[in-house]
């Protein structure tokens, strides 16, 4: 059975959730595709042979220059794109805290990057799979 899907369009990416012992999530927002101009946690591409929590660090590493502890696995979200490239998008999002809350962006994949409290996460746009996600963590944003 042909379905247009090829094992190489399947992408499982791996997001970091890192909060604060004040209940601050880290925030980034993206300066690339997907998502370009929304604010979202930092992660990426999970790379062949890497183990998970390596990647998920690794990726928080470049992105945001910060380490952290990985904690509990919250959810894994699917997303499959329509259209000639039908990919195929897995993604693994963990809790995590930070050792250390000093923040030091790459400025070539995000434009900003901050604290924010639980409070506020309302007011950040985001896409719909990050605050399906934080609605787990904090009920008063689910839905």
């Amino acid at each position: 059975m042909e379905n247009g899907f090829k094992a190489s369009h399947i992408v499982t990416s791996v997001v970091a959730v890192i909060v604060d012992q004040d209940e601050q999530v880290l925030l980034t927002k993206r300066s690339i595709p997907p998502f370009q101009g929304e604010w979202v946690m930092p992660g990426g591409k999970i790379d062949l042979g890497e183990p998970i929590v390596e990647a998920l660090k690794r990726e928080v590493w470049e992105e945001v220059g910060l380490e952290v502890e990985v904690g509990r696995l919250i959810d894994v979200f699917e997303h499959v794109t329509p259209g000639s490239d039908n990919y195929h998008f897995i993604i693994i999002y963990y809790l995590c805290s930070p050792l250390y809350c000093d923040v030091n962006h790459n400025r070539d994949e995000v434009a900003e990057a901050c604290w924010v409290r639980r409070d506020d996460l309302a007011r950040y746009k985001m896409p719909a799979g990050a605050r399906f996600i934080l609605g787990k963590l904090f009920p008063e944003h689910a839905g």
